[in-house]
């Protein structure tokens, strides 16, 4: 079995894929967060609205420093399941990939070193005002900047992200913009939790009271994160020059849609064909979202790594087999950069990120 599947734009994902086989990409982690993420329920990455405060800083520290014995924010304990930056950080420890963060707007700076962009937190997108309309157009040119210059050092780029409940900001662009996606989300839920996140965006939108056609950013102003301006105008950059793996999957879905909007409302230039979104299989198979029609809908190309916990050890991992967790900080995305560049299939990829949990497991038994 190919350890990557396209699901939409099949031609496009084909050509993609031989265009960076055998090429290291830099990944760029974009940090953002979003009052949202603290409502009771809304989102899984972390066990509590106080633990989702500070996941972000945590998956920033262990994708640049791996495992430490004391580290300043550890990975939150989770409902269930293991944090997805361990297959992240198992692929670019092993594969010497680099990292870059941004910070787009979070609470407190991380501890690692990182690009602040002058961004701010969100407030919960219910208020129809998430964030002021001058940071949202600062955040936009600066991840068109960050797009031109970081394009410079890699052969490709890998955007990745983590914001705390960055699945309802997402329906709130994706409907902002005109996009169908009621139902067709994930979540870091098993089942996911539609109803909620609709209430939110529809409360959010109605308080907004934008005009029948906004401009996009007006759209991220209203019920979006800091990270959505950012990475769109990292990709549309970007991809003037290189190729882009847009790494997860409803909010890249999302951001590729703001890019699609930008390059008509700005007269943006980019190459379309040069971006796709790359996740895991449990989110591009998820039953209980749609994240192929979404993405059909959005006009991307989607792809994602068919790796599998069915046959793990730990618990933990065998848990992303009934749906917990299922993405974050990039994990489909270097996984799909895993098989491209070194060619690993299921089984290195399995054994990196068994061998750094059980790293994990005991330095935490200490």
């Amino acid at each position: 079995m190919s350890p990557i599947k396209t699901y939409t734009q099949l031609q496009q994902g084909q050509a993609w894929l031989e265009r960076v086989q055998g090429l290291r990409p830099g990944l760029v982690l974009t940090l953002g967060f979003t009052e949202t993420g603290l409502v009771e329920g809304i989102s899984a990455a972390g066990a509590t609205p106080r633990d989702r405060r500070y996941t972000a800083l945590a998956d920033a520290e262990f994708m640049v420093n791996g495992l430490a014995s004391a580290p300043k924010f550890p990975l939150p304990p989770l409902q269930a399941g293991a944090s997805p930056a361990l297959i992240s950080r198992a692929v670019i420890a092993e594969q010497g990939i680099p990292v870059v963060v941004l910070n787009a707007g979070l609470p407190q700076p991380p501890t690692v070193p990182c690009v602040n962009l002058g961004g701010k937190p969100a407030q919960c997108l219910s208020t129809g005002a998430a964030l002021p309309l001058e940071v949202v157009h600062h955040l936009w040119q600066e991840g068109l900047a960050q797009g031109e210059s970081l394009s410079d050092e890699s052969d490709y780029l890998l955007l990745a992200e983590c914001v705390v409940g960055g699945t309802t900001t997402a329906l709130g662009l994706l409907t902002g913009l005109g996009v169908d996606a009621m139902e067709r989300v994930n979540s870091s839920h098993p089942t996911c939790n539609h109803d909620q996140k609709q209430a939110l965006v529809a409360r959010g939108l109605s308080r907004a009271g934008l005009p029948d056609r906004p401009h996009p950013l007006a759209v991220v102003a209203a019920v979006g994160d800091p990270m959505q301006s950012v990475v769109a105008g990292m990709a549309i950059a970007a991809s003037r020059t290189r190729p882009v793996l847009l790494a997860g999957g409803t909010q890249m879905l999302a951001v590729y849609a703001l890019m699609v909007a930008m390059a008509a409302a700005e007269d943006c230039s980019w190459n379309p064909q040069n971006v796709v979104v790359g996740t895991t299989r449990w989110v591009a198979e998820d039953a209980t979202g749609d994240t192929a029609g979404l993405a059909e809908l959005t006009g991307a190309c989607l792809m994602a790594t068919q790796l599998s916990f069915a046959e793990s050890r730990f618990e933990a991992l065998r848990a992303y087999e009934r749906g917990f967790v299922k993405e974050g900080v990039g994990a489909g995305g270097c996984a799909i950069a895993a098989s491209l560049y070194q060619n690993w299939g299921q089984s290195e990829l399995f054994a990196a990120v068994e061998a750094l949990l059980e790293q994990k497991s005991q330095l935490e038994q200490l």
